[in-house]
């Protein structure tokens, strides 16, 4: 029998290249006024504002230069608010998306940002129902054009966490390939490994079901190969593969969840500012190993891990497929968590803030912080 499960989807997605050119006109639909946050570079959105300007919608601009931090946010949603937006648009990576839904959900309220943040504040629902949220991802990998959170660092708390609520899913998700092209290589693999893992922990995670162990298990081999691929060299049909991976680890995740890598990325990533999806990518093949060890024989998630470590083997090299995705990885360029600036010292206090994490509720082994502890050793 299949248990009951529910999806949670953007109402409408839009997949494939050229597909971004409709987003003036359905901003247009939305209201005359459109905040368009993109990311550091204002000449990359060049083209969106004139859409947007072109078809009588006038614009206001902001720059999401780094991940959104609190201060960001805060800033983001006065400016918002002071021009009376009536429709959000992020343009960029994963950062300038989540940033723009974060507006778009808070700006209609009038409470502060903190009365709504997990972990840190209050986690207090939305007050009012969201702006209009149009999605444009530039980079492939943390599918937040199709994800209900919005991930926010706190400095004052070293902690990255999420404003949350079912109604900042998109409005409408464009995901045009063509806007990933000519991504830098680092970015493109630190980017593609998060999208790899935002497929393998829905699969392996406590919650799965069966329309996202279908998007999952497909897209794990996709996301393999075409990042491989990528990192030889440009290839369009490739980046047209890691597009939909990412877009698929983004559902999945929003329908099921995640699990270790992700509880201790949002921190690690909190304390050092590293890339989030560099931190998912020297994580994620000891988390597997850990989960491995940690549950009891017969356990239902033994046979997925088992699965997964015969399709990263299939893809990486032979033997044991996370330690493959391991070496490859590393001599591909991602660095280790001591070169992405984590102090050995935090590793005691990164494991039991993980351990709280919204995110370790999915996981699905209990591990302690000896466990997690161990996994930072190795992933350095």
């Amino acid at each position: 029998m299949i248990a009951p499960f529910q999806l949670l989807l953007s109402a409408r997605i839009l997949f494939g290249r050229g597909e971004a050119a409709k987003a003036a006109g359905l901003a247009a639909g939305f209201s005359h006024h459109a905040f368009v946050v993109h990311g550091r570079d204002a000449a990359r959105a060049g083209w969106l504002i004139n859409d947007l300007q072109f078809a009588g919608v006038e614009v206001t601009a902001f720059a999401c230069p780094k991940e959104p931090d609190l201060p960001l946010l805060e800033a983001a949603l006065a400016a918002a608010r002071r021009c009376g937006a009536g429709v959000v648009l992020g343009l960029g990576g994963g950062a300038a998306i989540d940033l723009a839904k974060a507006v778009a959900g808070l700006a209609p309220g009038q409470g502060a940002a903190m009365d709504h943040l997990e972990g840190v504040g209050r986690a207090l629902p939305l007050t009012a129902s969201p702006l209009p949220f149009i999605a444009l991802p530039t980079t492939a990998g943390t599918g937040s054009e199709a994800t209900k959170n919005a991930v926010i660092d706190v400095p004052e708390h070293r902690r990255k966490v999420s404003l949350r609520d079912d109604r900042m899913l998109a409005r409408v998700a464009i995901v045009d390939p063509a806007l990933t092209d000519g991504c830098p290589r680092e970015v493109t693999l630190a980017s593609g490994l998060d999208a790899l893992t935002q497929v393998i922990e829905p699969y392996l995670c406590s919650r799965p079901n069966p329309a996202t162990d279908a998007l999952a298990l497909a897209a794990i081999p996709q996301g393999a190969a075409a990042l491989i691929r990528l990192m030889d060299g440009e290839d369009p049909a490739a980046r047209d593969a890691m597009a939909w991976v990412s877009l698929a680890g983004g559902i999945a995740l929003a329908n099921a969840g995640l699990g270790a890598v992700h509880a201790l990325a949002g921190v690690i990533g909190g304390v050092t500012g590293a890339a989030h999806g560099a931190i998912c990518g020297t994580l994620l093949p000891f988390v597997l190993q850990a989960n491995a060890r940690a549950l009891q024989p017969g356990h239902p998630a033994l046979a997925r891990i088992d699965e997964v470590e015969r399709l990263l083997s299939s893809a990486f090299g032979p033997g044991r497929g996370s330690t493959a995705l391991h070496d490859w990885s590393r001599k591909a360029g991602l660095p280790g968590l001591d070169a992405l600036g984590l102090d050995p010292g935090d590793h005691l206090s990164i494991a039991e803030a993980a351990r709280a994490a919204s995110s370790m509720k999915a996981n699905p082994a209990a591990l302690g912080t000896e466990d997690l502890c161990a996994v930072l050793a190795l992933a350095r």
